[in-house]
């Protein structure tokens, strides 16, 4: 009986970092948008009426109170 042992790892080391690199990424969008959508207010959107107006439609359509 022979047994064959491999000296290569199955799973690639880099291919967890960009894994995980493109999840963080992700998870940061998400969360930038959720502020912006659910908490600015007008903050950071002071700079135009056409955003402003995006970001409270935006809350109006997930449900969160904003008046």
């Amino acid at each position: 009986m022979s047994t064959s042992t491999s000296s290569q790892p199955l799973v690639h080391p880099a291919g967890n970092a960009r894994l995980l690199w493109t999840v963080l990424a992700t998870v940061a969008v998400l969360s930038l948008l959720t502020y912006l959508v659910a908490f600015d207010q007008g903050a950071v959107s002071r700079s135009g009426l056409y955003l402003h107006e995006l970001m409270h439609d935006g809350r109006h359509l997930l449900g969160v109170p904003c008046h």
